[in-house]
């Protein structure tokens, strides 16, 4: 497993994050599996949200079967994410709602500490004075260990670092071989006869990189926001044809190369897996072993229906 030293943030963190989000749909058995198994494959990041399943079951069915895996709590990382209010319809950073976020979390985890706490997509009615106040209160406390914001553009990250005094490590967006928005806009930049030229974060991974925060690639094998895998899928067989070349190539699968393309960049990323099964995470976890070289990054690319101006 690749592991990163995260500037002003956690050290030795793998570079693959098993994700939670369909650990409800799981027994307690089936997801210590599923922990276990990551963890065996040196995943040793665990990536919640407060959303993540009814009244957070995502974190309760975790801690039902984190004691079934005979890890132990000082080697792993836990990051969980607040602000996101669906039953309530709203997206809400207040102080009062970070800090019992947090404190609910913590409960439903069965932990002392989360080692990251991120906001989740943007309150576009939040005060960053009020966030920064939650924030020193929960480092205060030892309930947090780092902090960081999910799906957020430069500008809104800028204003929180106004009054946050905390080091903003992570960033959680969308990235994939389709959904390569984060990349694109560079390429094509001042090109009007294509829709990629369209500036759609602020320059996010460019920020990122020049403010030392470490990017999360969530869905990395998903085409549109929620359209489902592009792997073996009909709309795209050139993608799965080169997929599939540099799959056998490496001994791997075609979903490890589609992760491999992503911790290929030079911004030292991370990449968030969502599959319940064992079988997939394994495969998944094979792809920071393989060796992807400057053609095979850009064959790939081109391959997801991208071209050259």
């Amino acid at each position: 497993m690749k592991m990163l030293n995260v500037v002003n943030g956690p050290q030795n963190v793998s570079a693959i994050i098993q994700g939670c989000m369909r650990m409800p749909s799981l027994s307690k058995e089936d997801a210590a599996k599923v922990i276990r198994t990551a963890y065996d494959c040196g995943v040793n990041f665990y990536d919640h949200a407060t959303c993540y399943g009814k009244d957070g079951e995502a974190e309760t069915r975790f801690a039902e079967a984190f004691p079934l895996t005979g890890i132990k709590r000082e080697d792993v990382f836990i990051q969980s994410k607040c602000g996101l209010c669906f039953d309530r319809n709203e997206f809400d950073w207040t102080k009062e709602n970070i800090l019992s976020s947090v404190d609910d979390s913590l409960r439903r985890l069965k932990v002392d500490y989360l080692d990251a706490l991120l906001l989740h997509r943007p309150d576009v009615l939040f005060d960053p004075e009020e966030v920064a106040a939650a924030f020193d209160e929960l480092e205060k406390a030892g309930k947090v260990r780092f902090f960081g914001v999910s799906n957020l553009v430069p500008m809104q990250i800028e204003l929180l670092k106004k009054f946050v005094k905390q080091p903003l490590v992570f960033n959680q967006v969308q990235l994939s071989l389709e959904q390569s928005q984060l990349i694109d806009q560079a390429l094509y930049m001042n090109n009007k006869s294509t829709e990629f030229s369209i500036n759609r974060d602020g320059n996010a991974l460019d920020y990122c990189r020049l403010k030392d925060i470490t990017i999360q690639a969530w869905s990395p094998l998903q085409f549109g926001m929620f359209g489902g895998s592009f792997i073996d899928h009909p709309d795209f067989p050139k993608l799965n044809q080169t997929l599939a070349e540099i799959a056998d190539r490496e001994k791997v699968s075609k979903a490890a190369v589609a992760i491999a393309w992503i911790l290929r960049h030079p911004a030292k990323m991370q990449t968030i897996i969502g599959t319940m099964n064992p079988g997939h995470v394994k495969d998944a976890c094979a792809a920071t072993k393989v060796q992807l070289s400057h053609h095979d990054w850009y064959a790939l690319y081109l391959a997801a229906g991208k071209y050259l101006p």
